[in-house]
């Protein structure tokens, strides 16, 4: 359904409350405090069939009995109650409602599922059930039961926790940000991530999306609008449950490389969506994207009254991707008639311990008018020559009238006091000044912002899928594949990926099935006579790891080494897996390269989000080593080249030492 009446739900003129309640400490009255608190202007009705009047509010028995339609209906009543309200609120005309209620089960049958089916017969949405609530600034409504109410602001939380919601409303009171809208899905039986997502990616006043995820019921849907959501505005993740594995195929290397996170993070990158890894830079992102514009480019330019801190923030930067910006030499110039022989001359720009807010203010002008660099980072220390707050109000001035001047070209500028008093941070926030606690949260944070500009550029360029000489032989490669699914099998033999990858001009060495040891030595001795040496792998459908069994030989050179290894690799085999199907021997031509580099390049299948190619360092420990990258299909040369460049062994396809570069093709 996507946002069909989705704006009905989240901007409502109406409310009906069912289940308000006069018992202190229930869910039912703290939703009716909060609704009454944040001033909702738009009509507001109590159901409640035990009580004609709850907090001086009058209350009727059913929602018939209200004089309005309601286009939202808030449920906190027990779970069986819940489908005949649905159908009952169905039948006069509401638009939604708010399934605040759990234990409703799940599956066919459940209260959850009568509910669904009641809400379907008229085109009604549902949010929850067993969620937090709603809150939207705009509208003055918290129809939540969180303990406070955000102020209005630009960010967008869409959350699956409650608790996780509850703590972004308290961390925002006290950082000054404000949201454009909160919203806990719960159980999802309705409208889901990606619903959300597409209607604050459209709503003008939100500036960036934030998600709490646990998982995702469906991949092609959450893909489609998170990556239609990322092109406009950023969207940032959190996912917990980094430590699950749930890709199929986990016998294989490739599956086992393929742990569930590991895809969560390759979709959440092909969407264009930022990922972070915990609550805390969550709440930095927001910071950041809440408040400024992503530059032009990753240099950085860092003004600092400590030296110490400013190398650290450079060493952050290079070790996140970022560029510690040159300083042009007019600039260094300017800087030189106006800061102490003392300064460092160079960035980080280390304008000494006794900097007072002139010398704070003229740096940063002439940083600002600096073409070298795309963003401003200005840190304290505090000392007891000069004042913290009167540098913050001062830097905070200048930035106000820098951005009024300059408007959409103003480049951002971000803040970092070391140990700053509350009033000091109120200050910076007041000002739009994204600021942070220490050097590295500021860093990350601006680097949020480039990885930001990054994704839109990406999402926006159309590279070549394939060389225009390319031409695949299609029909031959299905026909493989068919015949082994038709003769019931999950795995091609190693002849059957041979001819696989000769139909897209995939080079593999040559290999021969053998069933039996006389077969071996006769296409051994064919390579023989091409002057190649041999190797033997045991041929089964159920042994996908050869060497766990023995069956692998190297290095043959004569017929008759070859005859007594494949006698001994199927009596090893048959030893080992006495289970196993062995079919014989594959015969292949040993392949030895002084300096070559083994790789790893595969497929596996999640459940989730289906097919993912996976690409890193081989050999046998390849999960010991775990430097690999994923990617969803299909990829163009862009993203296969990205997916190649992610992984540590990237760097030794370059050329090192008296190691030649591995070719392009």
């Amino acid at each position: 359904m996507s946002t069909y009446r989705l704006r009905n739900l989240l901007l409502p003129r109406s409310i009906a409350l069912v289940g308000g309640s006069p018992r202190p400490n229930s869910v039912g009255r703290a939703i009716l405090d909060n609704i009454m608190k944040a001033g909702f202007e738009g009509k507001l009705g109590l159901v409640n069939s035990r009580y004609r009047d709850i907090a001086g509010i009058g209350s009727v028995g059913s929602l018939g009995e209200l004089p309005f339609v309601p286009e939202l209906v808030v449920i906190t009543t027990p779970p069986p109650s819940i489908p005949d309200l649905i159908d009952g609120a169905g039948a006069l005309g509401a638009a939604g409602a708010l399934i605040i209620t759990s234990g409703l089960g799940h599956g066919p049958g459940s209260l959850a599922d009568q509910a669904e089916k009641a809400a379907q017969r008229y085109g009604m949405r549902l949010i929850g059930p067993n969620c937090l609530g709603i809150m939207m600034p705009a509208i003055k409504l918290n129809a939540s039961f969180s303990a406070h109410m955000p102020v209005a602001g630009s960010l967008a939380l869409i959350s699956q926790s409650g608790a996780i919601a509850a703590g972004m409303v308290d961390w925002a009171a006290q950082r000054g940000v404000g949201f454009s809208g909160i919203v806990s899905i719960g159980d999802q039986l309705d409208v889901d991530l990606a619903d959300l997502l597409d209607h604050f990616a459209l709503d003008g006043g939100t500036r960036a999306i934030l998600l709490y995820i646990e998982a995702v019921k469906d991949a092609r849907k959450f893909m489609s609008a998170a990556r239609g959501a990322a092109r406009v505005k950023p969207v940032v993740v959190v996912k917990s449950g980094r430590g699950a594995v749930g890709a199929r195929a986990a016998a294989t290397h490739t599956g086992a490389l393929a742990g569930a996170d590991a895809v969560y993070d390759a979709a959440f990158r092909r969407a264009g969506v930022l990922r972070v890894s915990d609550l805390r830079e969550l709440f930095d992102c927001a910071e950041t994207l809440g408040r400024v514009e992503s530059p032009t480019g990753k240099r950085l330019a860092i003004l600092t009254n400590g030296g110490g801190i400013g190398v650290l923030a450079v060493d952050r930067l290079v070790e996140l991707g970022g560029v510690p910006a040159t300083l042009s030499p007019a600039v260094r110039d300017r800087l030189q008639a106006v800061l102490p022989p003392t300064w460092s001359a160079s960035n980080p720009v280390d304008i000494v311990g006794d900097a007072d807010a002139a010398r704070y203010t003229t740096s940063l002008e002439a940083l600002l008018a600096d073409q070298a660099n795309d963003a401003v980072l200005v840190m304290n220390v505090q000392t007891a020559i000069a004042s913290a707050s009167d540098i913050a109000i001062a830097v905070t001035e200048f930035v106000n009238a820098y951005r009024k001047q300059h408007r959409r070209w103003a480049k951002p500028v971000l803040a970092a006091w070391v140990g700053a008093e509350q009033q000091v941070i109120e200050t910076l926030s007041g000002a739009g000044i994204p600021n942070y606690p220490t050097e590295d949260d500021a860093v990350r944070g601006f680097m949020h912002l480039v990885r930001h500009r990054e994704v839109v550029e990406s999402l926006a360029a159309v590279p070549p899928a394939m060389p225009s000489s390319f031409s695949p032989n299609v029909e031959a490669a299905r026909n493989i594949v068919e015949t082994a699914l038709a003769d019931g099998r999950s795995w091609l033999d190693p002849v059957e990926i041979s001819r696989l990858l000769e139909a897209y001009d995939i080079a593999m060495v040559p290999t021969y099935a053998a069933s039996t040891v006389d077969e071996a030595v006769a296409y051994a001795n064919q390579l023989f006579a091409q002057g190649a040496t041999v190797v033997l792998k045991i041929l089964s459908r159920d042994i996908v790891h050869k060497s766990d069994v023995g069956g692998v030989v190297l290095n043959l050179t004569t017929a008759e080494a070859v005859r007594n290894a494949a006698i001994e690799i199927m009596a090893r085999a048959k030893a080992v897996r006495p289970d196993a199907r062995i079919s014989g021997v594959i015969v292949q031509a040993m392949v030895v390269r002084a300096k070559a580099r083994e790789l790893i390049m595969g497929i596996a299948d999640d459940p989730t989000f289906g097919t993912v190619i996976v690409f890193g360092r081989g050999g046998t420990a390849v999960e010991i080593i775990n430097d690999k990258a994923l990617g969803l299909p299909p990829l163009d040369f862009h993203l296969a080249r990205n997916l190649i460049e992610r992984t540590r062994v990237s760097r030794l396809l370059r050329a090192y030492r008296d190691v030649p570069a591995v070719k392009p093709d």
